[in-house]
Parts: structure tokens; C-alpha cells; sequence
């Protein structure tokens, strides 16, 4: 087979951020399939043909992507952030499950920016310890779970960072999740809205748990919540390395309480 797939990612927003190893295999394309906005992103040029749909339809994109390539295209299936992370590479690979005669294709995962490392790194380091990411969309998987995971990654006091927040079909979602977090963590824990990091409407805010409104989230917002340690130095957010209580730590919690919120620009 002389066709191949790329399944790539192209960062958070901002151009700077797609990687040179991106960019060289949509420089090499002969056909490049996506979400709508997601292909809106690449540049058209002779010899390449764009293939953008809509957003619920990642099988039919992926099964249209590997038969291009067993045909002998050069197809590179697009995500926004990192192509892994809640987007297409999990898609092309439950697609392969099923048709074994795709499964010798010459096959690639191109690593991108996510939205939650790139936020975090707008922000200071509020994903400094460990942490986990949480889809809070109930499309793929029902409420009660995203609810059980949420209870559970805050009883661990891991950092969290959300994805898909709150959207207008759904807006009753983030509400309850905030209810969850401060029924979990308190009321002064330190959480960011970072909404389209890298790009010009990037706006980047923190507050304490209490503060927080679901008004403050929309889909283009990743949200970044903190654990126990997790506070501020100047404009910026950090958690620690160490573990609270943990020699040179200090009272984390004392401390984040004592700086209350404000804007982190």
C-alpha cells in the first residue's frame, strides 16, 4: 500500500503552536479530513482536497479517512489540541477494530498542544502535581458516570482540567459539576476559566470555588481546577511539586484561602 494516514493535531489555536511535524505531513497531503472548524484551519493549495464535517460523525470520518489511504491517499485526519486527548486518534483506531484489511496501513499519531497544557501554561502551573483530565459532555458517556468521576478525582485531590464544559444544549451540567467540586473541596479552592488560549480572544480568569458561575464556561473554556495545595504567586497560579504537609510546603490551603481571586492576565 503506498497510501498512509496521519492523525494530527493542530494545537489550541494560535499557528505558532502547530508542530514543524504537523505541518510537514499537511504540506504532503493529498487530502485532509475534519470537523468543520478544525479544517477551516488549513491552508487550501493545488493538489490538496479538503474533506470538513460535522462534529458527530468521527466513525464516518475515520472509516472515509482509511479508505482513502488504502486507495493510495496521503490523509491526514485533523483534531484541534492534541489528536488523543477527546478527539479523532481513539476514532481511526476503534474503526481499524473492525477491518482488518486497513490494519497494515501505514499508520501515524502526530502529537499536538492540548488545550489544558496550553491554559496551563497561560496561567502559571496550576497543573504542577498530579492531575487528571474529565470530559464533562454527557454525548459519549451518561451523567452519572462524568458525576462518579468527578467525587472521586476530588476526593484525591487531584488538579483537574475540563473539557467541554458547558454548551448551550447542556447548560444545567456545569452547574451541577461546580455543586459536586464545592460539596468535595470547599468553597476556597483556586479554579481557571481559560477561554481560546492563543488566540485574540483569549481571556484567562481565576477565582476561588465560591466565585465560580457556570456563566463562566462555555465550549471554547477549558476549565482548570486545583487541589488543596494549589495557590497564587503574583498574576500567576501554581500547584506544588511536593505534597502538602511535606517539608517546605507550608499550610497550602491557609495560603490560597488568605490570597482570594481576581484576574490572571
Amino acid at each position: 500500500m503506498s497510501g498512509w494516514l496521519a492523525i494530527a493535531g493542530l494545537g489550541p489555536g494560535d499557528a505558532a503552536l502547530v508542530t514543524p511535524e504537523v505541518e510537514a505531513a499537511l504540506a504532503e497531503a493529498t487530502h485532509v479530513v475534519g470537523y468543520i472548524p478544525y479544517i477551516a484551519r488549513v491552508a487550501p493549495r493545488a493538489g490538496l482536497t479538503l474533506h470538513p464535517s460535522d462534529n458527530r460523525v468521527e466513525l464516518d470520518r475515520a472509516r472515509h479517512a482509511l479508505e482513502m489511504a488504502a486507495a493510495g491517499a496521503r490523509v491526514v485526519v485533523v483534531s484541534s489540541g492534541d489528536p488523543g486527548v477527546f478527539a479523532m486518534a481513539s476514532a481511526v483506531f476503534q474503526a481499524l477494530e473492525g477491518a482488518p484489511e486497513w490494519q497494515e496501513l501505514d499508520i501515524r499519531v502526530l502529537p499536538g498542544i492540548t488545550a489544558m497544557l496550553a491554559a496551563a501554561a497561560r496561567a502559571g502551573a496550576p497543573l504542577g502535581h498530579d492531575f487528571c483530565a474529565i470530559n464533562l459532555s454527557d454525548n459519549l458517556k451518561p451523567w452519572v458516570v462524568i458525576e462518579r468521576r468527578l467525587r472521586l478525582a476530588a476526593q484525591a485531590d487531584f488538579a483537574m482540567a475540563f473539557y467541554n464544559p458547558r454548551s448551550r444544549g447542556r447548560p444545567e451540567g456545569f452547574a451541577r459539576a461546580l455543586e459536586i467540586l464545592r460539596e468535595e473541596c470547599g468553597a476556597h479552592q483556586l479554579i481557571t476559566f481559560a477561554r481560546a488560549v492563543s488566540t485574540l480572544e483569549e481571556r484567562i480568569n481565576t477565582v476561588t470555588l465560591v466565585e465560580a458561575t457556570p456563566e463562566m464556561a462555555d465550549m471554547r473554556t477549558v476549565v482548570l481546577m486545583g487541589n488543596s495545595a494549589t495557590r497564587r504567586v503574583g498574576r500567576f497560579v501554581y500547584t506544588p511539586r511536593m505534597f502538602p504537609g511535606e517539608a517546605g510546603t507550608g499550610s497550602p490551603s491557609e495560603s490560597a484561602r488568605a490570597q482570594g481571586s481576581g484576574q490572571v492576565e
